[in-house]
């Protein structure tokens, strides 16, 4: 079943190799330790995910953050790291779907500055598989600069466990060198035959990803004709912005006294100020769900007032 999986997988991806990990977090360990070590460097999208972060601090790479989803940011990184060393090991690491803000990079584009500057790049696409890009391929599918793809079967596969795929030098050598890969109890059975069962679907039926893409961009529209801001990005995570912490609880409160479930997101998952509830639509919401949403959050809450800085100590060195 599970090489059933990883070969069904990567024919669909347009890949040479894929192989299975138990859990999200142990494939991107992985993935970062493959393509990094501690001569390095790693240029990293501000907001990716914490077990990237946790990869690049096992690899021993230094690590430096890009202005998210900002080509020119990571243009400008990029060389300055080939002038001040020219034959240095580089890493960049994004994702295609950044789970608390709903955004998508311009990964095209990313793509095209690593393969200028001869920089692997990793995508981690868990979120945007099975809905964004050509058949729910993510946006990674067609782009050879992509060195590997990160991906878990606990979205819209509704199993469980994840993957790395790549070409096939990249899989042997994750095969032979990875301990997050070779020692660790293997994904379980049932879960890859999920996994194997929903890519059949997706393959059989492309429709129910642009239906639900349709859906959210209703939503999206039907938010701002309320006066709410417009959540970013186009795919069916929704971040709606509320601003302090407990306006979003207490939005949270209102959605779970109308029979709707809606988690705030507070820090330090997200920056301090930017609190949100995060909206997440799935194939089997009920119709009216936005009409119920809209009325259980009424208003937009006012703005709040701004705070002053406190004095700053003296003594503390800037």
């Amino acid at each position: 079943m599970h090489l059933q999986l990883e070969t069904e997988l990567a024919a669909w991806l347009g890949r040479e190799r894929a192989l299975l990990f138990p859990s999200g977090f142990q494939a991107n360990l992985a993935a970062v330790c493959a393509l990094a070590d501690r001569h390095s460097l790693v240029l990293a999208d501000r907001l990716i995910h914490h077990s990237l972060l946790a990869g690049v601090r096992c690899s021993g790479a230094r690590l430096q953050r890009f202005a998210h989803n900002d080509p020119a940011d990571l243009e400008r990184r990029l060389l300055a790291a080939r002038r001040q060393r020219p034959s240095g090991r580089l890493l960049v690491l994004c994702e295609s779907l950044y789970s608390m803000e709903g955004t998508s990079p311009a990964l095209a584009t990313v793509a095209t500055l690593c393969a200028r500057h001869e920089a692997p790049l990793l995508v981690d696409e868990a979120h945007a598989l099975g809905l964004l890009g050509t058949g729910g391929r993510g946006l990674a599918h067609g782009l050879a600069e992509v060195a590997i793809v990160s991906g878990t079967f606990g979205k819209a596969f509704g199993s469980g466990g994840a993957f790395l795929a790549g070409d096939g030098l990249v899989g042997e050598w994750l095969l032979q060198s990875s301990g997050a890969f070779r020692y660790s109890t293997a994904l379980a059975p049932p879960l890859a035959a999920g996994a194997l069962a929903a890519l059949g679907r997706i393959q059989a039926d492309p429709a129910m990803a642009a239906a639900l893409l349709a859906r959210a961009e209703r939503w999206r529209q039907g938010l701002v004709a309320a006066g709410w801001p417009r959540p970013p990005g186009y795919g069916p995570i929704l971040s709606l912005q509320v601003g302090e912490d407990e306006q979003a609880l207490q939005l949270q409160q209102q959605l779970e006294r109308a029979g709707l479930l809606s988690v705030a997101i507070r820090p330090p998952t997200v920056p301090a100020g930017t609190a949100r509830l995060r909206l997440v639509l799935r194939q089997d919401l009920p119709s009216g769900s936005l009409a119920s949403l809209l009325a259980a959050l009424g208003p937009p809450p006012a703005p709040a007032p701004c705070r002053p800085n406190p004095p700053r100590d003296r003594h503390v060195s800037s």
